[in-house]
């Protein structure tokens, strides 16, 4: 990473930028625009960009790093790439298969990094979603220690550099940590955190065993198929709108350069050029600690994205502590 803006080490040695660019799609935004949306992202800076397989954009995505290669303004090494293993994929034997599938979207050799997406194992089988009569998502029983196994024989073979999970909490993450014969920690962990969900116990707990967290949902959430409607807005908050008027930026800014002052790693995503490019802004101001004492204050353990509806019942289901 030669690039002008920080990173934080990893457990394991490499490097993530502390600022990612997001790529899952609203609905209503046709997939051409996140070959758009990538290639700005990386034209105004961003090294860091976080996919998955269950968004189904990883060959745009793909496409946009390789043409931003290409042309000569980044090289393969410069770019910091996540993908995500989706629940259906938990067994040992298709681990490795589903992360071969994403590098063959994507036409990359490895990715940097690659999340369990859940902690909820889910039925394999064709469907991404696989459910009952009554809604529910259907569960399958694997150990996430085992799945686990097979994430480090990923990392083992240079299918990825490091191996990390997402939407664990506490208690998920303790189970991995004292797995008997663990070779690989997980380097981070990617979950919703923002000023209204600020995660203070998950993100203490994760300092404490050297595990960075990655905020998604990092200023807020506009309205989507997967977040609750009835949540308020985080950058009409007032509070948020008087910092920013105070360090005259926007109240996106003052959202994720508060993630980035916690040590946390925050993701953003737009498809908006000037937001795009205005998001790098975060490295040029700093917030006070009364600034930050203030933000602190706005935690209220409000979820954009609970997913609760598909997934509540499951044995595994991640929300019910607050850490």
């Amino acid at each position: 990473m030669d690039h002008k803006h920080q990173c934080v080490a990893l457990n394991d040695g490499y490097f993530i930028p502390v600022l990612g660019f997001g790529t899952s799609v609203p609905d209503k935004v046709p997939k051409s625009e996140v070959i758009k949306a990538t290639k700005l992202a990386i034209e105004a800076g961003f090294r860091h960009i976080d996919s998955a397989y269950v968004y189904q954009v990883e060959e745009e995505v793909g496409l946009a790093i390789r043409s931003k290669i290409a042309d000569g303004t980044v090289k393969r090494e410069d770019i910091f790439y996540t993908s995500k293993l989706w629940s259906t994929f938990h067994k040992p034997d298709l681990v490795q298969p589903s992360l071969e599938q994403s590098l063959k979207k994507l036409q990359l050799d490895y990715v940097d990094l690659f999340l369990i997406h859940f902690p909820l194992p889910l039925q394999s089988g064709m469907s991404l979603l696989p459910k009952d009569e009554q809604g529910k998502a259907i569960s399958e029983a694997v150990d996430l220690c085992d799945t686990w196994e097979a994430m480090e024989k990923c990392k083992d073979a240079g299918l990825t550099k490091s191996i990390g999970v997402s939407n664990f909490n506490c208690q998920h993450l303790e189970m991995i940590l004292n797995k008997t014969g663990l070779k690989y920690k997980p380097v981070c962990n990617q979950v919703e955190c923002h000023p209204f969900l600020n995660q203070r116990k998950l993100l203490d707990f994760c300092k404490s065993k050297d595990i960075v967290l990655v905020a998604y949902g990092a200023v807020g959430s506009t309205r989507d198929r997967w977040t609750d409607q009835n949540t308020p807005i985080l950058l009409d908050d007032p509070v948020l709108g008087s910092l920013a008027k105070k360090h005259k930026r926007t109240p996106a800014l003052i959202a994720l350069r508060y993630q980035l002052q916690r040590g946390v790693v925050a993701l953003v995503k737009s498809f908006n050029e000037k937001r795009i490019k205005e998001n790098m802004q975060v490295f040029e101001f700093q917030l006070t600690p009364e600034d930050m004492k203030i933000l602190d204050d706005l935690n209220r353990n409000v979820r954009y994205y609970p997913v609760v509806d598909v997934f509540y019942g499951h044995p595994n289901y991640p929300y019910f502590d607050e850490c």
